[in-house]
């Protein structure tokens, strides 16, 4: 391919636009894990980001960020209200479908296409895939960079300490074991068989599955 079709001489001062990377400039503080930004040229997907206030000084934001091209992670921080290049996407819903040793295997919720998304995008978040499970996909020239699950999703208590007579649901969390492998906190009254809502976020327990 030659260099014109990929990337247009800059004007002066200028960052150089690459085809299909629409890039534009938003506020440190704006940023969310998931989001895709261009620095220096490259890709990177925001993994975690926080707005730190220090008592004295300037507002920063952290970023943990992974180079798309060899999933390389390196974190910046910056003033929150500095401007960061922002590269544009399509986000898209899938259906999740199965994992194999190819990767993860999603279907577009409107063509019935389906996609394999390589193991380091969906990277500890495979812990909360379901069947059938609705997941958005950050689309980079067709390629998928980024997924988005549902915010809770709903898993059974298969191990846990029994309850000692006399705890009360305000006290301490007790460890336990899901259905999917994973560790978790609970409250005392949680037991062996209940039905749990959990965030995606942290794995952290939200309250009893209903119904």
């Amino acid at each position: 391919m030659l260099r014109s079709q990929i990337e247009r001489p800059p004007h002066a001062g200028a960052a150089p636009v690459r085809q299909g990377i629409l890039p534009v400039k938003v506020i440190a503080s704006t940023l969310r894990k998931g989001n895709i930004v261009d620095l220096d040229g490259r890709l990177y997907v925001v993994l975690s980001a926080e707005n730190i206030h220090p008592g004295k000084g300037t507002p920063v934001t952290q970023l943990d960020l992974r180079r798309i091209s060899d999933g390389t992670k390196v974190s910046q921080r910056y003033k929150t209200t500095e401007q960061v290049e922002r590269a544009h996407v399509e986000d898209r819903d899938f259906q999740y479908l199965y994992s194999d040793g190819d990767g993860t295997h999603f279907m577009n919720m409107e063509t019935y296409d389906q996609v394999t998304v390589a193991q380091d995008v969906i990277g500890d978040q495979a812990n909360y895939l379901q069947p059938e499970m609705k997941v958005t996909l950050s689309l980079h020239e067709g390629t998928a960079v980024a997924i988005q699950l549902p915010q809770r999703v709903v898993f059974e208590v298969t191990e846990t300490e029994p309850t000692v007579k006399g705890q009360t649901a305000s006290s301490s969390y007790k460890p336990a074991i899901l259905s999917n492998g994973m560790r978790t906190m609970v409250p005392p009254h949680v037991a062996p068989g209940t039905r749990i809502v959990i965030m995606t976020a942290d794995g952290s327990y939200v309250e009893r599955a209903k119904g």
